[in-house]
């Protein structure tokens, strides 16, 4: 995840100017992980290593 200091005073902004809550504003400004994304992305380096297990 991107550093959220660089950040801190658009959080602020958005959060104080438009009503958002921290991670509603960290989301608009794209520096939440996507947890879905990531797991595919887990799930894919395994199976082209072949550690996944056959069904």
């Amino acid at each position: 995840m991107v550093e959220t200091n660089n950040y801190q005073m658009a959080i602020d902004l958005l959060c104080c100017h438009l009503g958002l809550t921290e991670e509603e504003a960290k989301e608009q400004l794209g520096l939440t992980e996507d947890k879905h994304t990531h797991k595919n992305v887990v799930e894919t380096h395994h199976a082209l290593m072949g550690f996944t297990a056959e069904k």
